[in-house]
C-alpha cells in the first residue's frame, strides 16, 4: 500500500477530518507540509483488510480475514503511524472506526505532549471506540517518541533484554493442520493453544505428539462447567501448561473465582479485560491479566493496567489481535514490563504493510535504533 493509495482512499471515507496539502511518494513519512499548518497535528486514515495466512478457529467462531484502518499523525514533518485491527468480537467496524476518527478535531491540540489531554477529549466525543482510540494513541506515540528520538521502551525506562519469551498461537484445526502450524513454530519456545471445544484433549495431544516446548492455553470462554474445568487444568499441569486464558465465560465471575481457588495454574483474564477500571475486578477471580492495545484504548492506559496489576501482586500477560507489525511493535514496547508476551499477530498474516518487531531465538525484540513505537512502513 503506497502513500498515493492511502491518501486516495483516505479521502473516500468521508474525511471530515483534516489533511493538509502533503506530498507523498510512498507510504510512509511527508515530505512537505504547508507553512499554514505548522504547529497543528493532521490525521488521516485509510482502511486495509488483514489477510490471514490460516483460517482463525476459536472456540465461537472462524474468520480468514480481519478489518484493520491504518492512521498517520503529522506534525510539522514528522509523521508517526498507527492502527485499529477489528476481531468480530471488538464489536468495532471500518465504519465505526472511520466515523469516530473523522469527528476528531486535534489540530486544536498545539503541544502534543499532553497525552492525558487528548485521552480525555478522544473519550469526551464518543464512548467505547477502543481500538479507534488505539489508533490514535499509536500515531501518538510514534509522533512523540519521533520528537524525542527516542524509542518509548527508553522513555518508560525499560530494559529490552528483559523483554519476555514471546507465544505462538496454534488456533483450533484439522490434526494434519495443527502439525504443519507446530512446524511453522518451531524457532518458538512457548506456544499458546486455542481450546474451547470437544477436542481439546486431542488437540494438545497432537502438539505433544510434535513437541516438548512448553504452552500455554486460550479457552476462548470456552469452558461452561466450572467442574469440567478444573479437570481441564489438572490435565494440562500435566502436560508442561504454563497458564490457562479466559477458561470460563467472563460473566462467571464467582465460577472462576472457585476455580482459581483449586486450580493447580494461573487463571489470565482475557475477554474480561478491556480497561483499566477493571484490573482491580480481575483480581476477585483472576492470578493476572492480558493487557491488548485495541482494548485498552492504546500504549497510556496499558502501560497504567501494567503499573496496577503488578502493584496488585498479579501476573501481566501482553496480547494482541492479528494486527500489522505497527501496533504489535508498539505493544512490544512495554514487553520488558510483564511476565508473558503473545506477540505474534503481525505473524499470522500475509500483507503486512510494516517492518517492526522481530522475534530472536523465541524473544521479543523491538528494533533498538528506531525512535517512536519502531514500525516503518515498507515500500511498496
Amino acid at each position: 500500500m503506497n502513500r498515493r493509495n492511502f491518501l486516495k482512499r483516505a479521502a473516500t471515507i468521508g474525511a471530515a477530518v483534516t489533511v493538509a496539502p502533503m506530498s507523498f511518494s510512498a507510504f510512509g513519512e511527508a515530505t512537505k507540509t504547508s507553512s499554514s499548518n505548522l504547529g497543528r497535528m493532521k490525521l488521516t486514515f485509510a482502511p486495509y483488510e488483514l489477510q490471514l495466512r490460516h483460517a482463525f478457529n476459536l472456540a465461537r467462531y472462524s474468520r480468514t480475514t480481519t478489518p484493520d484502518v491504518l492512521v498517520q499523525l503529522e506534525l510539522d514533518g514528522i509523521t508517526g503511524y498507527g492502527e485499529a485491527s477489528m476481531p468480530p468480537y471488538l464489536g468495532e467496524s471500518v465504519e465505526s472506526v472511520t466515523n469516530f476518527l473523522s469527528q476528531l478535531d486535534l489540530g486544536q491540540f498545539t503541544d502534543p505532549f499532553r497525552i492525558a489531554d487528548i485521552h480525555e477529549y478522544m473519550e469526551s466525543v464518543a464512548p467505547d471506540n477502543r481500538a479507534a482510540k488505539a489508533s490514535v494513541d499509536i500515531a501518538l506515540h510514534d509522533l512523540l517518541g519521533k520528537i524525542m528520538n527516542q524509542p518509548w521502551y527508553k522513555i518508560w525506562g525499560l530494559n529490552p533484554d528483559k523483554a519476555p519469551n514471546t507465544s505462538f498461537t496454534i488456533g483450533i484445526d484439522k490434526a494434519d493442520v495443527v502439525r504443519q502450524k507446530v512446524d511453522e513454530a518451531a524457532p518458538f519456545k512457548v506456544l499458546k493453544v486455542k481450546m474451547g471445544l470437544d477436542n481439546d484433549k486431542e488437540l494438545v495431544e497432537i502438539i505433544r505428539e510434535k513437541t516438548d516446548v512448553p504452552i500455554c492455553v486460550d479457552a476462548n470462554q470456552g469452558w461452561n462447567d466450572k467442574e469440567k474445568a478444573l479437570e481441564m487444568c489438572h490435565w494440562l499441569a500435566e502436560r508442561n501448561c504454563l497458564f490457562v486464558e479466559q477458561p470460563m465465560d467472563k460473566t462467571q465471575i464467582d465460577e472462576t473465582a472457585w476455580l482459581r481457588e483449586r486450580s493447580p495454574l494461573p487463571l489470565i483474564a482475557d475477554e474480561f479485560m478491556q480497561r483499566l477500571p477493571d484490573v482491580r475486578r480481575a483480581a476477585e477471580a483472576y492470578d493476572g491479566i492480558n493487557i491488548k492495545l485495541m482494548k485498552s484504548t492504546g500504549l497510556y492506559e496499558a502501560h497504567q493496567m501494567a503499573e496496577l496489576a503488578k502493584a496488585l501482586g498479579m501476573k501481566v500477560m501482553l496480547g494482541c489481535m492479528t494486527e500489522t507489525s505497527c501496533g504489535v511493535t508498539a505493544a512490544a514496547q512495554l514487553a520488558p514490563m510483564v511476565d508473558w508476551a503473545d506477540l505474534d499477530g503481525n505473524l499470522l498474516i500475509a500483507n503486512d504493510p510494516f517492518d517492526g518487531i522481530k522475534i530472536v531465538d523465541g524473544q521479543v525484540r523491538v528494533p533498538l535504533d528506531r525512535p517512536g513505537i519502531g514500525a516503518v512502513p515498507l515500500e511498496g
